[in-house]
């Protein structure tokens, strides 16, 4: 049993101690991770914080199948995610009937310019993005999770490494092939030169 295990058992227990010192031993990598979601200091030192909450919450939902770093970025990966869409759902209301007051006490009317993609643009992009998701799924699990934790979730080499407990060597050798099938597929569908 690694130490690791040893600390996880523990903390099932309700030893606390042992629970931080796993926090202490991922911090900076969870800290990270919600960084790269959240796009600042504050949030991501909130949504690590709340990982942790909830990773010491459901620590008897993990099974052991993976490491604990793995189930760990899951746990954060999703409290990020669900922070992202909370936010996406909080809606600022503007009525556009009312006239605006600037600093100097003017009114000027509102209007807004429609940036929004046609409906020509939105299928293109659904449909390459249902093209992108049937090559990933037709790969092979460790080529699929290379490629999602390095090009989607942005993940260092040394960070994919942990979470899927392999070599750097390793993840840059999956990552070259999923990228090869990637490129041949698209490039077979005739969606890239």
């Amino acid at each position: 049993m690694t130490y690791e295990e040893q600390l996880v058992k523990k903390s099932l227990l309700g030893d606390t101690a042992a629970f931080e010192e796993l926090v202490a031993q991922y911090q900076n990598k969870i800290y990270a991770l919600a960084y790269r979601y959240m796009g600042n200091e504050e949030d991501a030192y909130d949504m690590t914080q709340e990982a942790f909450i909830k990773a010491f919450r459901s620590l008897r939902s993990f099974k052991g199948d993976s490491s604990f770093g793995t189930w760990l970025y899951r746990v954060a990966t999703n409290v990020c995610l669900d922070e992202l869409r909370k936010r996406k759902r909080r809606v600022l209301t503007l009525s556009l009937d009312e006239p605006l007051a600037t600093q100097d006490g003017d009114e000027v009317e509102k209007e807004i310019a429609d940036t929004s993609p046609t409906v020509d643009i939105l299928y293109e992009q659904k449909e390459f993005s249902l093209y992108i998701q049937d090559i990933l799924d037709e790969m092979k699990p460790e080529h699929k999770n290379a490629i999602v934790l390095r090009d989607l979730m942005e993940l260092s080499y040394e960070e994919i490494a942990e979470v899927l407990d392999c070599s750097i060597g390793t993840v840059k050798s999956r990552l070259s092939r999923a990228r090869t099938v990637l490129r041949k597929k698209l490039i077979d569908r005739e969606l890239l030169p």
